[in-house]
């Protein structure tokens, strides 16, 4: 699994997880070329979370042949955003910027989470304890995707696209703060 860095504080804690749920993985610098994506011949890719935001004036953004390999995609935090951006949505800044302990509500099928729940809400939907930590979110979702989860702050806090394999979550499932995390992580990788 390829991981490519966007800077994030949590990006060598991704790779733990990977390699815990018995999975090689390499880091990638999100300045890493093309040819340096397509060399690694990744059988899944993770973008990490990072401090910037997409709508700076030149951003960080994923290398375009991530999105053409064929493999599955996880966008995570500021992956999620450059892929709902670079992809044909839209982010823009939260109402509030977000730090901490959060709940998603899971509102639609999806295989990374089929199953997983830390309870359910009154409706009966699946909700999960998640670390969020961002102050962007995506308002549009890019073709072909669809909403899966969201929280109070984010309305599209999941979203995926079952066709192409592509995921996304605004928060960190890497941390052991995300209860269902790993178990979301190992699901994706294998």
């Amino acid at each position: 699994v390829l991981i490519v860095d966007f800077g994030s504080q949590y990006t060598q804690l991704i790779a733990r997880r990977v390699r815990e749920a018995g999975v090689y993985s390499e880091i990638l610098p999100c300045t890493a070329s093309d040819a340096q994506i397509r060399a690694s011949a990744p059988s899944a890719v993770i973008l990490s979370g990072g401090p910037e935001s997409v709508n700076a004036v030149a951003p960080p953004r994923a290398p375009a042949s991530v999105f053409e390999l064929g493999v599955p995609v996880l966008g995570i935090c500021y992956g999620m955003q450059t892929m709902a951006q670079q992809l044909g949505g839209q982010v823009e800044p939260a109402d509030h910027r977000e730090f901490g302990y959060a709940e998603i509500s899971l509102q639609g099928a999806c295989r990374l989470f089929e199953g997983l729940a830390d309870r359910r809400d009154a409706a009966g939907r699946a909700v999960l304890d998640v670390w969020m930590s961002h102050g962007d979110r995506v308002a549009r979702l890019p073709p072909g995707f669809i909403a899966v989860g969201a929280s109070d702050n984010a309305p599209l806090a999941a979203i995926a696209d079952e066709a192409r394999r592509f995921y996304a979550v605004q928060f960190h499932p890497e941390v052991t703060h995300t209860l269902q995390g790993a178990r979301m992580l190992e699901r994706f990788v294998r």
